[in-house]
């Protein structure tokens, strides 16, 4: 039953992704305002029909230039996030030539990063004070991986250079970076095991593929996303840096 279920969930998305992904292609082209409302449209209804329930916490970035520093678990987390409020993503190059998920990721104007050639990190970085300049929200995964879900990895901060070159614009006052902290709480019900973390955290060397296969068993499952308070840019991207990794630490313990 589990099996026809999963079928029948994903055909009803495929049709969604028929009607949505040309709209999203048009709205692009020609920069319409619905450009940035059709992938949370998307992915409510991903999450909706395979019973991810996102609980929000705290208070999202506002129209200041902000960069959220956010943990990162499974390829869950940028539907769960991207569900929230319209923003765009930092992701790594190799994801941009994925079947689908590269498609999915370019729609969403997606940040790709080559971090096996030394000058990526610069033009990215350029390409995300741009963004931000012109109020865009923009999310890091600031572990620069997923882990496995029961312990946070140290947070990176070669990328958070992008707010200091955003705040070289005589436009931009201030700059803040948002911890961001993604918790995986319960599985059809019950409290998530540190057993049961494999079949949610996607990480190391697994495959992708029997992975969404469990997911797409639509088993129910319970997500807090907690925003921390903004922390000011001060020009010290390590010093901000830690500071956030330490306001998703205290919420993920909270969670």
């Amino acid at each position: 039953m589990r099996r026809i279920g999963a079928f029948f969930r994903l055909a009803l998305l495929g049709l969604v992704a028929i009607v949505l992904i040309p709209l999203q292609m048009l709205a692009l082209r020609w920069n319409w305002p619905i450009l940035h409302r059709l992938p949370l449209r998307f992915h409510r209804i991903l999450l909706w029909l395979f019973g991810v329930r996102v609980t929000e916490k705290g208070s999202a970035p506002g129209s200041a230039a902000t960069l959220v520093v956010a943990n990162h678990v499974s390829w869950l987390d940028i539907p769960v996030i991207g569900s929230l409020h319209p923003l765009s993503f930092i992701a790594k190059s190799e994801i941009e030539g994925w079947p689908v998920v590269g498609l999915l990721a370019r729609l969403q104007r997606s940040v790709f990063i080559d971090r096996q050639r030394r000058k990526a990190t610069a033009e990215v970085n350029d390409a995300l004070a741009h963004r931000l300049v012109k109020g865009e929200t923009i999310v890091l995964f600031a572990e620069g991986t997923t882990s496995d879900g029961n312990r946070l990895l140290p947070f990176r901060s070669s990328l958070v250079g992008a707010a200091q070159t955003a705040l070289m614009h005589d436009s931009v006052e201030q700059v803040f970076l948002q911890p961001l902290a993604i918790a995986y709480t319960r599985r059809d019900g019950l409290p998530v095991t540190r057993r049961e973390r494999p079949f949610i955290a996607w990480y190391g060397d697994m495959e992708l593929g029997p992975h969404l296969g469990i997911f797409l068993e639509g088993h129910p499952l319970d997500v807090t996303v907690t925003w921390g308070e903004p922390i000011p840019f001060n020009g010290n991207r390590k010093e901000a840096t830690a500071a956030a990794e330490t306001a998703v630490r205290r919420a993920l313990q909270a969670a």
